[in-house]
């Protein structure tokens, strides 16, 4: 139960640093963030067997696909929070330290090279957008981010959940 627990709370707090980073990026820069809506379509599409589209956002939507798309973000922030749990222990998670959970955070960025956005029609590692490279280094950005989130969302965890504290 403790896995779960602090799984669950440096997952969404991962999650939420990332979201703020996006929020920063796209006030601060103007740069454009993520459409959970568009992820939401992909993962609505999922039960129907397709798995690859051309292109995400010509595909037929799904109702409640932004919603969908929402709770994928975070549920996939929860899972990946869980394995990197899973893989560290929870001696980690009591006592958190920087460089596996930036060296994690980098690591997952193969999920959206590889999965995603192939799946959405933008080809492995964004081969067929427009600016391949600058899509990587985007992504690559994300997904360090998401790791200093891991270890900062850990190190208040760590601090809130007392350590040997039964959870169950």
């Amino acid at each position: 139960m403790e896995l779960v627990t602090r799984s669950v709370l440096v997952g969404i707090g991962a999650t939420l640093i990332l979201d703020a980073w996006n929020v920063l990026q796209k006030r601060a820069f103007a740069a454009q963030t993520p459409d959970w809506g568009l992820v939401g379509r992909w993962f609505g599409h999922l039960p129907t067997g397709r798995f690859i589209h051309d292109s995400i956002a010509k595909a037929a939507p799904i109702r409640g696909e932004r919603s969908i798309g929402w709770a994928a973000h975070y549920a996939i922030g929860v899972g990946l929070a869980t394995i990197a749990l899973a893989l560290f222990g929870l001696s980690w998670a009591r006592h958190p330290s920087f460089l596996p959970a930036l060296a994690f955070g980098v690591a997952t960025v193969v999920a959206p090279f590889f999965i995603l956005q192939p799946g959405m029609g933008a080809g492995i590692a964004a081969s067929k957008t427009s600016n391949p490279t600058k899509a990587r280094l985007r992504s690559l950005v994300t997904h360090t981010v998401f790791g200093v989130g891991l270890y900062l969302a850990a190190l208040a965890q760590a601090a809130v959940l007392p350590q040997g504290v039964d959870l169950t």
